[in-house]
């Protein structure tokens, strides 16, 4: 991959172009990397709205009506509805495990199948989710794996 960088003084707005033979899904992971650095959530925490990097999310999910975000560091509750956030994020590597969660790809380490064809993920902080049997074939084939 060969990458070139232009500067100019008078440009305004930064421009990212990418030339290429094909889409590889190499080239789809910058460009989902690239849209995750300006994407930002908020979430609320003891009173206070905190400004959420994408890129420490590892899942949304719902309990009782309401939708919490979690962090390696620490869990937010979320104003917007599952399916709001869903819509935002899965341009940028997060998929739906279950009617009730969103997670985020990035921070998968490992995946094992589990009873009735679910399957069963391992985040980068050590916690598993339960992907439903609903969702799990989606997952396999995003990853390669069969």
């Amino acid at each position: 991959m060969k990458i070139t960088i232009k500067t100019d003084e008078n440009i305004k707005d930064t421009e990212v172009q990418i030339t290429c033979n094909s889409l590889t899904p190499e080239i789809e992971k910058l460009i989902s990397l690239m849209r995750m650095m300006e994407l930002q959530l908020t979430g609320l925490r003891n009173g206070e709205t905190y400004i959420i990097d994408i890129g420490r999310v590892l899942y949304i999910d719902t309990v009782d009506k309401k939708t919490f975000i979690y962090t390696l560091e620490k869990e937010y509750e979320s104003k917007l509805k599952l399916y709001e956030l869903e819509e935002q994020l899965v341009k940028v590597g997060f998929f739906r495990g279950s009617k009730s969660s969103i997670i985020n790809f990035k921070h998968i380490v490992s995946l094992k199948s589990d009873i009735d064809r679910r399957l069963r993920v391992t985040l980068s902080n050590g916690e598993q989710l339960i992907v439903s049997r609903q969702y799990a074939e989606q997952v396999k084939e995003r990853l390669g794996v069969r």
